[in-house]
């Protein structure tokens, strides 16, 4: 069975700039089965309520501003699945969330950038479900844990969002600025409690892990982790796939999460 993913997908330009993660991405779907579809967490779609988006073929949306041109050329026109939008939204209702279609917006650079690198193709067809930030990690982690069967269906379940997320901190520094030690600490944190199953310390992350408000004064970037978590049922194990630094204050981790076994 397919695993559940978080996947940090750090500026726009890692579609066009080579680098550990740029690298790691490329390589990700070697790794994997080939998935039927792709339903991808965005960090970058902030709605009420979860929404899914649910048209015939996507749109690439170029949310982002004052990037190079050649950014804005990139185009990742993957096929959407208005059936299996229907489906998800059923097993969110089974859960009892209320969720809705949107059978207009297209993909955010949340999903685009790291598909387009993955599966350059765009042949895998790709759904997008919004992030409710005043919501919560428990909550996103109740979406995933609902959309667990899908995995089952060959679904790859992507969180796609930012290990840490401190904008306010880029100053101009290079891609290969070196390590601020906090974010280092808060990063470890994250990924012994990760490793560990600590699942009530990373749902009070905020409380517990250090310098958390300083690596994510807004919570949406963190919150697709715990979709991804969610997804890969009770118990999940989780394993680190990628650890790398981004302008010295974006952590590009990723994490492959799988059920635990059985008996």
């Amino acid at each position: 069975m397919l695993p559940s993913l978080f996947l940090s997908h750090g500026s726009p330009m890692l579609a066009l700039t080579p680098g550990p993660a740029h690298d790691f991405l490329t390589g990700l779907a070697a790794t994997l089965p080939r998935p039927r579809a792709i339903l991808v967490a965005s960090a970058h779609w902030e709605t009420a309520q979860p929404m899914v988006n649910g048209p015939a073929r996507n749109d690439t949306i170029h949310d982002f501003g004052g990037f190079p041109r050649a950014l804005y050329a990139l185009h990742y026109d993957a096929p959407g699945d208005p059936a299996l939008a229907g489906q998800i939204i059923d097993l969110l209702g089974a859960a009892g969330l209320q969720a809705g279609i949107d059978h207009a917006r297209g993909l955010d650079h949340g999903a685009w950038v790291p598909l387009m690198l993955a599966w350059p193709e765009a042949d895998v067809p790709v759904l997008e479900l919004s992030v409710q930030p005043h919501l919560g990690p428990a909550h996103h982690l109740e979406v995933g844990r609902a959309l667990a069967p899908l995995r089952a269906q060959g679904v790859l379940v992507v969180g796609s969002g930012s290990f840490t997320h401190d904008l306010s901190r880029f100053s101009g520094q290079g891609p290969d600025a070196p390590q601020a030690p906090d974010v280092a600490e808060f990063a470890a944190w994250m990924d012994t409690a990760l490793r560990e199953g600590r699942r009530c310390d990373l749902l009070a992350y905020r409380h517990k892990a250090p310098h958390a408000v300083a690596e994510h004064p807004t919570e949406e970037h963190l919150l697709p982790l715990f979709v991804a978590m969610g997804a890969a049922g009770p118990e999940a194990r989780a394993e680190r796939l990628h650890a790398s630094i981004s302008y010295g204050v974006l952590r590009m981790d990723a994490y492959a999460f799988q059920s635990a076994p059985s008996g």
